[in-house]
């Protein structure tokens, strides 16, 4: 059965939105992947799409969504990335936190560096999810 995984951060433009094509990419068909925003900026920001797409990942076919746009299910992790109090009670079986730095502003090797964090904590996500 397919793990159904939500990836919320505060803007849904970076780290959300790179989190869900990690789980997309190695979760293939085990996992259906969101991502969503507290308060979604309404764009993916650029330098997440010049990132995964240095990887061969198209983030521009992605979406900056709210909380409301998701489907009202129980999901089986919600994992919240720095969104601190503005993180929101979306139904889940299991939760974490895992305080991932806001790439927004930084420069591009550091942003890199955030994006390849991102990658190994999905892919521990996976394991661990059985994904």
């Amino acid at each position: 059965m397919k793990k159904n995984i939500l990836f919320v951060c505060i803007e849904n433009s970076n780290r959300s939105q790179m989190a869900q094509a990690f789980a997309k990419i190695h979760g293939k068909d085990a996992v259906n992947a969101y991502s969503s925003g507290s308060a979604p900026s309404g764009k993916i920001n650029p330098k997440a799409i010049a990132a995964m797409g240095e990887l061969g990942y198209d983030l521009t076919t992605h979406q900056s969504k709210a909380l409301t746009d998701l489907p009202d299910i129980i999901f089986d992790y919600v994992i919240t990335m720095g969104c601190g109090d503005a993180c929101p009670f979306v139904k889940a079986h299991n939760r974490e936190d895992w305080s991932i730095p806001d790439p927004r502003n930084m420069e591009e090797a550091e942003f890199r560096n955030i994006r390849n964090m991102i990658e190994e904590k999905v892919i521990s996500l996976l394991h661990k999810a059985g994904g």
